[in-house]
């Protein structure tokens, strides 16, 4: 027998959004389509207009020179006809956007999410990747390692721990819970108080009990007892006295240390970590992991902050994280990058990349796939006007027949859509 409850209905779940982000890519066009759209309106007048000319006028100029006119009407007009079919844009309005269609469609194929070409465009030219720790270069998956200067016994102080933080879903309080090696009573819990960047507040039987970083305790006044050991502290204070600390560490992704090194090879001149975990375990994090620069203990509207800073120094920002707190981060970047296999709904919902399976390569497999895409956008574009240029020049001189205005068009075409399509094949890593 099966229970299932429902927790949303099927349009406000993350598969439906999913699903309509990718329907939707399409419609975000990027700056060289949206080029192209401008430059086919005012390309097209003008040839047509040139071509008019070239018909009418060299034969009235000869009229009225007293030429013989056998013929000329005739040349001319052709001339015109094969000037018209050469100046024809198909290659260019047709290969652009198809190259942006393959790129996306290939970064899907890889569980690469990108909401649309404009997207796919920014992400060509990022130098500066910023990244959260806990969930994007660690994974999340956190263990209580000790108890320190506890007056309790250390089963006594994770089960009050537990049980304030037992209405929260984050790691570290999901870390407490496992720890505790028991059911938890969540009767016995009320007044629960969670404070944003600093920790939680709660009633616990009798008890009222505080879990959190340092900057709670100042906040309610409670002297602690630093830790000099590496890891995620969390003090405890129960019914105002301090009860000691517990000390949680998380692992680094398999693939943290190799993202770091793909995206110096492809030029990203500066990767920085934006957390608010203590300055030690950032230190240590960004060391293993090859991070250029970090920042620690910040609270949400610090990292928006840090991210302000870094857009002022210059463009081509991506911000990577997976928490509903990086949601103002991920909006704010020039490029916002998700881990949507753990990350919130409304992290995913304010990325413009989803990462489907987590994996922080796939950052750099992003990378290469955007600007694969707009090198071949590019290629297309000057090959094709490129073509154009010469064989317009040579119908107006009468040196193109209509088998070459028709290669100039159809031919070239052809060899724009096969270069684009390219964008689908991207390489494993």
């Amino acid at each position: 027998m099966l229970k299932v409850r429902t927790t949303a209905a099927f349009e406000e779940s993350t598969a439906s959004k999913i699903l309509d982000l990718v329907e939707n890519a399409a419609a975000r066009k990027s700056k060289s389509e949206a080029f192209i759209s401008k430059f086919a309106r005012i390309y097209t007048p003008i040839v047509c207009y040139s071509a008019l000319a070239l018909a009418v006028l060299p034969p009235l100029f000869l009229l009225l020179t007293g030429a013989d006119m056998a013929g000329v009407w005739r040349d001319w007009l052709l001339r015109a006809c094969t000037f018209l079919v050469i100046s024809c844009p198909c290659a260019v309005v047709i290969s652009v956007p198809l190259s942006f269609f393959a790129g996306l469609g290939g970064a899907s194929s890889r569980g690469i999410l990108i909401k649309g070409s404009n997207y796919l465009e920014a992400l060509a030219g990022v130098t500066t990747v910023a990244f959260d720790k806990t969930g994007t270069i660690t994974k999340g998956n956190f263990e209580v390692t000790a108890v320190h200067h506890s007056p309790f016994t250390e089963e006594t102080l994770l089960e009050l721990a537990a049980h304030a933080e037992c209405r929260s879903s984050h790691p570290i309080s999901l870390s407490l819970q496992r720890a505790c090696h028991r059911p938890l009573d969540r009767t016995r819990v009320s007044d629960v108080a969670e404070i944003s960047g600093h920790g939680v507040t709660a009633k616990v039987g009798e008890h009222t009990v505080a879990v959190g970083n340092e900057r709670l305790m100042n906040k309610l006044g409670i002297s602690f007892l630093p830790c000099h050991h590496v890891g995620t502290i969390l003090h405890v204070a129960v019914d105002g006295a301090y009860a000691g600390h517990i000390v949680i560490r998380d692992e680094l992704k398999d693939h943290a240390r190799e993202t770091m090194a793909a995206l110096k090879k492809m030029g990203v001149r500066r990767t920085v970590m934006l957390t608010g975990d203590r300055k030690a375990v950032a230190e240590q994090v960004a060391k293993e992991v090859g991070i250029t620069d970090f920042q620690a203990e910040l609270l949400p509207q610090d990292k928006v902050a840090a991210v302000e800073a870094l857009l002022a120094e210059g463009k081509g920002l991506a911000f990577v994280g997976d928490g509903i707190n990086d949601a103002p981060v991920l909006a704010r970047a020039d490029i916002g990058i998700a881990m949507g296999a753990l990350g919130s709904d409304a992290a995913i919902e304010a990325a413009d990349v989803v990462l489907m399976d987590d994996d922080p390569l796939k950052i750099a497999q992003a990378m290469g796939i955007a600007r694969k895409c707009l090198r071949i956008v590019k290629e297309n574009i000057w090959f094709a006007l490129g073509v154009k240029a010469i064989c317009l020049l040579l119908s107006a001189l009468g040196l193109a027949n209509m088998w070459l205005a028709i290669g100039a068009d159809v031919g070239v075409m052809v060899l724009a859509v096969l270069n684009a399509i390219r964008c689908l094949v991207v390489r494993k890593g």
